[in-house]
């Protein structure tokens, strides 16, 4: 059975490819395209077909649109309803709604050979559950979904069982706990479906002092449902535009918004074990990306263990569509990787970078020589193996430093052009982690937030955030050897089991994919060092 699962509606088109219930690949179009979150001058960034990551995926299994039996799209347009009667402002739904309908005519004209009626609508919050508690390594478990929008909800709580979805509540629209933060991150300042992140980041600057005024508009109704529209955000700051200054009323709006959020989900958890009885919980959607929310439910909800989708957003949604229609020929395989994406061979980066005439040298073991070059306070961007599917670095795709240097953080914030209040993350060794950290684990897919043990916090200062936590990546020897590697080595030169690890962008750029955008990015950042497949470029000798 090979499905080839798509997302293009909203934002994050994607694509994944699952043959015989094995997920094969999984990427973001805009590792491809270059468009941050696909996003295109509107109307037309109500739709972006992810031509270039789906017709990869096919490619990498060696098939022609010809051999799918079968093309999942994670919308539904049947289930849609028009936006004034779901009570949302959206003047280019019509359009969305338009394309959705015509999605089968148009895959058939990006993918020469393709049959339309292969083309399988999948309704998007079930694609999200999907991607969750049929990929996630539980077995059955209760799976909980919440983001901005579907067709005509926000929300989905179910539970898996023997792979079939049992779906137990659905959270009409306009009430959405995705785009309450999307409305706060707008009034922040910031790019709404795109920067929500800023503002848990921001959060934690604040108090929750409005948070009990915001609860009249956003909490949970105790039934599995919860309100969360209607909003006057000015009540409490003023709209902040871009480039202006934060204020304290700004980082206690924040503050106050995610007190709510968490709050909210964690009723709604609550709710949801009180219905299963499962002691596990699978996360997806948008807001499953919160993990100071991930880390909240974790230490006061009622489930034993959560597993949280790596790519929970919308792009999430091409994989879990896909495996939702998998499942029903048989068993798929748990995601045991977020390594899905592009990846290149050792003969073809040489190859790469000998055109592009730059010195370069091939050490005996790259891990070691990264790792002197960041005991020297170097910063490198590291470029290895298949890239990560989702919005995290997790050692494929990183720029790294010294976590012992405090002014770390500042730099790689300037190199990268982020935020001076936006914290970087530490990576370490899976058996080391409890001695440094407090939170869930182990944690590889960066979703959960710890708190930094009182003796390790000034020896780690660049990855210690504001409140004393950090967004942890936790690493296993036996699925990635050379991080671990260079981690080892790292602690045999400086006594420090952690790296810093932050994605391998600037801002407003997708993270770098192909060894021709790393090149481009170590030449236009003040990177020290690029290691990319076995060999190394040194700045200094690359640009004098």
């Amino acid at each position: 059975m090979r499905v080839l699962g798509i997302n293009a509606l909203f934002h994050d088109p994607s694509a994944a490819l699952v043959i015989d219930g094995q997920i094969v690949a999984a990427a973001e179009e805009e590792r491809f395209s270059r468009r941050k979150h696909g996003k295109r001058p509107l109307p037309f960034s109500a739709w972006e077909l992810p031509e270039l990551s789906a017709r990869w995926c096919l490619e990498k299994a060696g098939l022609t649109p010809a051999d799918l039996d079968a093309v999942a799209y994670s919308y539904d347009p049947g289930l849609a309803l028009p936006a004034e009667q779901m009570g949302l402002d959206d003047p280019w739904d019509h359009l969305r709604q338009l394309y959705a309908r015509r999605a089968p005519e148009f895959l058939a004209e990006a993918l020469p050979g393709l049959d339309p009626a292969k083309v399988r609508f999948v309704a998007h919050h079930v694609a999200h559950a999907a991607s969750a508690g049929l990929a996630a390594p539980l077995g059955d478990c209760a799976v909980l979904v919440l983001d901005g929008r579907g067709e005509c909800s926000s929300q989905l709580a179910g539970n898996y069982t023997g792979g079939r979805l049992d779906v137990l509540n659905f959270q009409p629209l306009p009430d959405s706990l995705g785009l309450f933060y999307e409305d706060l991150t707008d009034h922040l300042g910031f790019l709404r479906s795109s920067d929500e992140f800023k503002v848990m980041a921001l959060a934690s600057y604040g108090t929750p002092r409005f948070s009990g005024q915001l609860r009249e508009q956003v909490h949970g109704l105790g039934d599995g449902g919860f309100r969360a529209h209607g909003v006057d955000w000015s009540r409490f700051a003023p709209r902040r535009r871009p480039g202006d200054p934060y204020s304290a009323d700004h980082a206690d709006l924040a503050a106050s918004a995610q007190r709510c959020l968490e709050d909210t989900v964690l009723d709604l958890a609550r709710w949801l074990h009180e219905r299963t009885g499962s002691s596990r919980l699978a996360l997806a959607g948008g807001v499953a990306l919160n993990c100071v929310a991930n880390s909240r439910l974790h230490r006061e909800g009622p489930f034993d263990d959560i597993w949280v989708q790596p790519a929970a957003g919308d792009a999430g949604t091409a994989l879990g569509a896909a495996v939702h229609v998998a499942a029903e020929q048989g068993p798929v395989q748990p995601m045991s990787t977020a390594a899905l994406g592009r990846g290149w061979g050792d003969e073809e980066l040489r190859r790469m970078l000998e055109a592009a005439a730059l010195p370069f040298e091939e050490p005996g073991d790259v891990a070691a020589a990264v790792a002197e070059e960041l005991a020297q306070d170097g910063i490198v961007a590291w470029f290895q193996g298949r890239s990560e599917f989702g919005p995290r670095a997790l050692g494929h795709r990183s720029l790294l430093a010294h976590p012992g240097r405090a002014d770390n953080l500042e730099r790689l914030n300037a190199v990268k052009g982020r935020e001076e209040f936006r914290p970087v993350a530490p990576m370490v060794l899976a058996e080391r982690a409890a001695e440094l950290f407090d939170g869930p684990l182990p944690s590889p897919y960066m979703l959960f937030v710890h708190d930094v043990a009182e003796d390790w916090r000034p020896r780690i200062p660049a990855v210690v955030h504001v409140d004393g936590t950090a967004r942890v990546q936790t690493v296993d020897r036996a699925t990635e050897p050379l991080v671990a590697r260079m981690l080892t080595a790292f602690e045999q030169r400086t006594g420090l089991p952690v790296v810093v690890n932050t994605s391998l962008n600037t801002a407003g750029r997708p993270m770098v994919d192909h060894p021709r955008e790393a090149l481009e990015c170590f030449g236009s950042a003040p990177v020290d060092l690029l290691a990319i497949g076995p060999f190394i470029i040194r700045r200094s000798k690359a640009f004098t």
